[in-house]
């Protein structure tokens, strides 16, 4: 049965202010929680998180009064959804567990939606974007267990695998070589602009909480790190917010953004086996409903257009998350050595990539490297989790004089 959010009745603006008793959620329990259970959290605190503040940006371009209440009245109202979103992290977990959680999720969720990207160009953003987040996560877990003594594992579940991915020391580029060719909001596919502010929007999360939890740590690696990875968490923004058209108007992104909200509750409702947040998500839907409906209002008021000439008729399939171990190995296999240039992709190194290289690191191995020397030297070995065989980029290696 197909759900055309243009015509579903939602829950009236009125009716949707909550008090504090209803925004204080009851967090969930990190060891029986499903580990995307969490991660649909994370990802739906940086939706409501964007929706806000492109809302507060809208407002300090708009002259008019009238229209400056009402996007202040529904910015209330997801700034009441994102608190109940966020409240639901465990506050038991530590920040790192956070953090191990924050990857996962850029992980599955960025290669899900590669793998549905119709546009090859913006396919490719993905794939490239998501073997930076597959390192992450390996530098993190390793760190994870230098200073907690845990294990990523029991925070993925074996759901996601815990390796190598593109080095991380290798995510450091010109900044001019982190901005993307944009879709053409006229011909491209309704379903690309979703995932493009999907993703621009998990990753401006993750940019945001390392900004903010780094300085936190008294380790001096840990704060490094975090330092470091914060960095290449910016340049990601940059990489996806670039693949946006800048044609489009205000009105068209405040509809793309409410539908957006739609989609994502109604896809994680879906799927979602935890009774309480499967409420709070069908909630959060109806709520959306009626502010999609206050969004295309604004849109034709003030563009001229309907709000179906920009999003699609009916919601396509829910965004799902599942373990991608078979997608990422092949990535890993095929593209693991590319870098940018301009606005595509390049093997080899060039000038002005080696030469920001040379600034940044200036000479010596950056924290995402000596993190996994350190856990070496501390362990014996490395911390992974590879569930499906050998590491399929050093399975091609020959072995060296030392290895035999």
């Amino acid at each position: 049965m197909t759900f055309n959010p243009l015509t579903e009745k939602g829950i009236p603006l009125d009716r949707q202010l909550r008090d504090w008793r209803e925004l204080d959620v009851e967090p969930l329990d990190p060891d029986a929680t499903d580990p995307y259970t969490r991660c649909r959290v994370i990802v739906m605190n940086g939706i409501e998180i964007e929706s806000i503040m492109f809302s507060h940006h809208l407002a300090r371009t708009c002259p008019d009064p009238e229209v400056k209440r009402q996007l202040a009245y529904t910015r209330y109202i997801e700034a009441q959804q994102q608190k109940v979103v966020n409240w639901l992290l465990p506050p038991i977990a530590s920040t790192l567990e956070t953090t191990i959680a924050y990857e996962q999720v850029a992980v599955d969720l960025t290669a899900w939606i590669a793998r549905m990207e119709p546009d090859p160009y913006l396919t490719q953003a993905y794939e490239f974007g998501v073997l930076e987040d597959f390192d992450h996560l390996y530098r993190y877990a390793n760190l994870f267990e230098m200073i907690e003594r845990r294990k990523a594992e029991k925070v993925v579940d074996g759901l996601t695998e815990v390796m190598p991915g593109r080095p991380t020391k290798a995510h450091h580029r010109h900044p001019y070589d982190n901005v993307r060719d944009p879709y053409d909001r006229t011909k491209v596919n309704p379903l690309s602009k979703l995932h493009a502010l999907t993703v621009m929007s998990a990753e401006q999360q993750t940019m945001n909480f390392y900004m903010n939890v780094g300085p936190q740590y008294m380790e001096p690696i840990a704060r490094q790190l975090y330092v470091e990875i914060g960095m290449i968490e910016q340049e990601h923004v940059t990489h996806y917010e670039s693949l946006v058209d800048p044609g489009e108007t205000w009105w068209e992104r405040l509809v793309n953004h409410e539908y957006n909200e739609v989609y994502l509750y109604h896809s994680f409702m879906s799927q979602e086996p935890d009774p309480k947040v499967k409420a709070i998500w069908e909630l959060h839907l109806n709520m959306e409903l009626e502010q999609l409906r206050v969004a295309g209002d604004l849109m034709r008021r003030f563009d001229g257009r309907e709000p179906e000439e920009v999003v699609a008729p009916a919601l396509p399939a829910p965004v799902t998350f599942e373990p991608n171990k078979e997608y990422l190995r092949h990535l890993l296999g095929t593209q693991v050595d590319l870098t940018t240039l301009g606005a595509g992709y390049v093997r080899d190194a060039h000038e002005r990539f080696e030469k920001l290289q040379e600034q940044i690191h200036g000479g010596e191995e950056p924290p995402s490297e000596r993190v996994i020397d350190m856990h070496r030297e501390r362990f014996g070995t490395e911390y992974r989790i590879e569930t499906e065989g050998p590491h399929p980029v050093e399975s091609l290696r020959q072995p060296e004089d030392g290895d035999r």
